[in-house]
């Protein structure tokens, strides 16, 4: 995700922002019905402004939330952006109202722990821990920026993902990935073999279709990229048209976008999720919850959306998603 990781770009050059690693407190677990997968909107700890994850459950029907982003300390130690406390607050709340989340390692700025942990078995071990301090039933990888365009990146990535997923039976594991119109690019499409030729057994291959630079219908820029997905995934696995649409994901981005003239409505939401839902698609989220409000109060980029709209409209979109 893009929009609040530019911003930070000069910040995270001298360091994390929010350095605070892991606590010690565990976070209650969620019901056992609970999906964090299927629909959970992205919050972003580092935002200025963040949403009562309670009240929004209630207004939405949302019962899973995306936790952005657990970083690297500069070594192998996983820190999240924004900071334990905020972590483990949130992740509490949203248990504690009876849903559940699934927290994403990476993102577009910062330092990457694919990076910086220097074996396969390093980056399991780091994985593992913010899984087991949260009894997390699922993880996200959103793979960006150098660790997505270094192929050895790449390869630890999913050796790691392997390892935590014979450790951890039962795990969900999501890769998101940035995306062209026509479906994931060359890097995109090399992790997505290297998934298959490594065995990484990745659960859902997710993509973020925005950030085109081209503007112009978003429901169709949105179609074709994950039809392209498709494509690709039905190359590498075998899969039929049904198996490939199991296996995919759609994470899109509410309102104005990194790029000027570039805007996702709610009516392409709606688009986007009768899409998902006849396709019986994996996932189905959105940068940022952060951002699911009208600007003029005080927010920027990070914090609102940019077009009209009431508090909670994209997140109702999402909360509709059933897999």
């Amino acid at each position: 995700m893009k929009l609040t990781r530019r911003g930070l770009a000069a910040l995270l050059t001298a360091g994390l922002v929010g350095t605070g690693a892991l606590t010690s407190t565990v976070a209650d677990a969620a019901p056992a019905a609970v999906n964090p997968v299927t629909a959970s909107p992205y919050i972003y700890l580092g935002a200025g402004w963040q949403p009562n994850v309670a009240s929004t459950m209630s207004a939405t029907g949302l019962k899973a939330f995306t936790i952005a982003f657990v970083l690297s300390n500069g070594g192998c130690t996983p820190v999240f952006d924004g900071g334990a406390s905020a972590a483990s607050n949130t992740i509490n709340a949203v248990r504690k109202a009876g849903g559940d989340v699934i927290v994403s390692f990476g993102g577009w700025g910062g330092a990457k722990l694919g990076e910086h942990c220097s074996s396969v078995s390093a980056l399991a071990g780091a994985y593992q821990k913010v899984i087991t301090q949260y009894s997390l039933k699922a993880i996200d990888i959103d793979i960006e920026a150098t660790e997505m365009s270094t192929h050895s990146v790449q390869d630890r990535v999913l050796g790691a993902l392997k390892t935590v997923k014979q450790n951890n039976p039962g795990l969900k594991v999501v890769v998101t990935m940035g995306t062209t119109t026509s479906g994931p690019d060359a890097d995109g499409q090399r992790l997505i073999q290297q998934g298959k030729a490594l065995g990484a057994n990745v659960d859902v291959w997710s993509i973020m279709p925005f950030d085109f630079s081209s503007g112009g219908d978003m429901w169709a820029h949105t179609k074709s990229a994950a039809e392209g997905l498709k494509g690709r995934l039905k190359s590498a696995f075998g899969w039929t048209d049904a198996q490939a649409y199991t296996h995919m994901g759609i994470s899109s981005m509410n309102g104005k976008t990194d790029n000027a003239g570039e805007t996702v409505t709610l009516g392409n939401f709606n688009s986007i999720l009768s899409y998902a839902q006849t396709n019986h698609l994996a996932r189905l989220t959105y940068w940022s919850a952060n951002r699911d409000r009208a600007c003029g109060s005080g927010g920027d980029g990070d914090t609102c959306s940019g077009v009209a709209q009431n508090a909670g409209d994209f997140s109702k979109v999402i909360g509709k998603f059933t897999g």
